[in-house]
């Protein structure tokens, strides 16, 4: 890896050190110039290197030097601008095909335990009866305790048709089991659920854009209007950080005319600067399209609300999406590593570009700011509506983001609720259909139980924010004055956080609901188990049933207020999820 890593700073050191012989940057016209100054700085580097090998007091090591300068120079570009070294190849290539050889599961770090936290339906991992809670202890019989999620996870990818041998623990340490598996290749389906929800209104959830997604979303769509009279539909792409230009283009025209601009790219070179058409005819024009999304929506989910928007065919529905709007190629290196390099920025029909931070300065404390407000334009939609760029896709209709308790993150955070999941599925062979299955106060006490013997602590935003007035008093030298009063805002505090379990149940109720529902009906029941108590899909209904306020809010006669709308907790609780 170091080898690579100093043949990759080879290649690109030069780019990353000023051009010191130009006040301006270069540009396509100092192609000379710039081909001197690489080679320069090549030179300099690796008479450098030399010097430094031969006459430094101390023995050093020119594979940990080059691999901090390569850090050094991807560091001061912008995150999406990275390198890719062979051993990651295999991921990216996941990231945009969605496909990728391994037993098709989803694994997390507890403890010193890597743990299945679910199998894909349909997966060797669930064909061989591998669940979620199973502690992996060996693989291939090399043992897998103390092992890290990164070390495992490459163990368990591999070739389709390849086995691997997994023994691990299920209820407790004498609770083996040994499986035998075979490698497949594994499709994750951009569109995991499509149905049709009340009144005719179709439901469709899109959770990525690799490739096939607008196959995938297209034959989910004709089912779902073949098998009903669709009064509206709602597209859910939040959570949905984006993938392939062209597959948010093929979907945007299911919905609008053939030849119609949906997104365009501009760069530094000519060949970066293109326009991007729909080309084909379309599905379906007329029906009332309203796509849900959050601050996680990027890239492409944001080509497909912008676009929309701009044409005035869909209302966008819930917060402010994320602000990607640039452009990355993948280039080939030496010694089969990659590096994605962004290459242009993207504008939607109206013309806006919605790139939410600046990445070509850095400020006095060496990060990047969002584009200041002085600078965000406004732009028309196709019936004349006001539209911003300078920040991502501010929606039509506004929902705010949901703040979960800090009780509820700690009980998911900490495995308790995943926990309680396993042993509960231990103990229940079936539960209801998703669309019926409710924590119960019966399943909800039983959990009280179990975390009676749990030890886990949490800190209130008060208790922060508390906290925070001591240290404020300390140093200005009031804290005597008010230690009294600040010590029975504590003790009431510490009263309050007694009752948390039941003053927060509701949302504790919706996170035992979703992990439960995962044991037995995967994903799918997942999304399904939470249709009926989202506030924000439950919004995106009543406005497809009001065709007059529909159609005002794509005539502009609408606004609507900020935080109009809570987020769901599930929603909230996975945008802040790493797993």
């Amino acid at each position: 890896m170091r080898i690579v890593r100093l043949a990759i700073l080879l290649i690109i050191i030069g780019a990353g050190f000023p051009v010191f012989s130009q006040d301006k940057p270069a540009t396509e016209g100092t192609k000379t110039n710039i081909g001197f100054e690489l080679m320069k700085n090549l030179d300099i580097y690796s008479s450098m290197l030399k010097e430094l090998s031969t006459d430094y007091v101390d023995v050093i090591n020119p594979g940990q030097i080059t691999e901090t300068g390569i850090d050094a120079i991807f560091e001061s570009l912008d995150p999406y601008t990275n390198f890719i070294p062979e051993n990651q190849v295999e991921d990216y290539r996941f990231i945009t095909t969605g496909q990728y050889g391994g037993i098709g599961a989803l694994i997390h770090q507890q403890g010193k335990y890597v743990v299945i936290s679910e199998p894909y339906e349909g997966s060797p991992a669930q064909k061989s009866g591998l669940k979620a809670g199973d502690k992996i202890i060996r693989i291939n019989g090399q043992a897998a305790v103390n092992k890290t999620y990164d070390e495992v996870s490459a163990v368990l990818k591999g070739q389709a048709g390849t086995p691997v041998n997994l023994v691990v623990e299920r209820k407790n340490p004498s609770d083996t089991l040994i499986k035998d598996i075979i490698r497949e290749n594994i499709k994750i389906d951009n569109v995991p659920y499509a149905g049709i929800l009340r009144d005719g209104i179709a439901y469709i959830k899109l959770t990525g854009f690799t490739q096939n997604a607008s196959k995938e979303f297209r034959q989910a769509f004709i089912s779902l209007r073949e098998s009903t009279s669709l009064k509206g539909l709602i597209i859910d792409i939040r959570g949905n950080g984006g993938g392939l230009l062209n597959e948010a283009v093929d979907i945007a025209n299911i919905f609008v005319e053939k030849g119609q601009e949906i997104v365009s790219t501009k760069g530094q070179k000519a060949d970066k600067n293109q326009q991007h058409y729909t080309s084909s005819a379309p599905v379906d024009l007329e029906i009332p399209i309203i796509i849900l999304v959050d601050s996680q929506s990027a890239s492409a989910s944001e080509i497909l609300a912008g676009s929309l928007q701009d044409l005035d065919r869909a209302v966008v529905l819930g917060q402010r999406t994320f602000g990607k709007g640039l452009v990355q190629n993948v280039v080939p290196l030496s010694y089969n590593a990659q590096m994605k390099i962004t290459v242009a920025k993207y504008y939607i029909p109206s013309g806006r570009c919605i790139q939410a931070i600046d990445y070509s300065h850095k400020n006095k404390q060496g990060t990047f700011d969002k584009i200041p407000d002085s600078l965000i334009r406004e732009f028309k939609t196709k019936h004349g509506r006001k539209v911003y760029d300078g920040g991502g896709i501010s929606p039509d209709v506004k929902a705010s983001e949901r703040q979960i308790s800090n009780i509820a993150l700690a009980l998911y955070n900490k495995f308790l609720i995943f926990d309680y999941a396993t042993l509960f599925e231990q103990s229940h062979n079936s539960i209801l259909l998703p669309d019926q299955f409710e924590i119960t106060d019966s399943i909800y006490n039983d959990f009280l139980n179990f975390l009676k013997d749990k030890e886990f602590k949490y800190t209130t935003r008060s208790e922060l924010a508390l906290e925070k007035l001591r240290k404020e008093a300390e140093k200005e030298q009031y804290y005597n004055a008010i230690k009294n009063e600040l010590d029975r805002l504590q003790t009431g505090m510490d009263n309050d956080k007694k009752e948390d379990m039941n003053k927060y149940r509701d949302q504790v109720k919706e996170l035992l609901k979703m992990d439960i529902l995962s044991r037995y009906y995967y994903q799918k029941g997942k999304i399904i188990g939470s249709l009926k108590t989202d506030p924000v899909l439950n919004e995106a209904i009543n406005v497809l049933k009001d065709s007059s306020r529909y159609s005002g809010i794509l005539a502009g006669k609408f606004s609507q207020p900020d935080n109009s709308l809570p987020g769901s907790v599930e929603e909230e609780l996975h945008s802040k999820d790493s797993q």
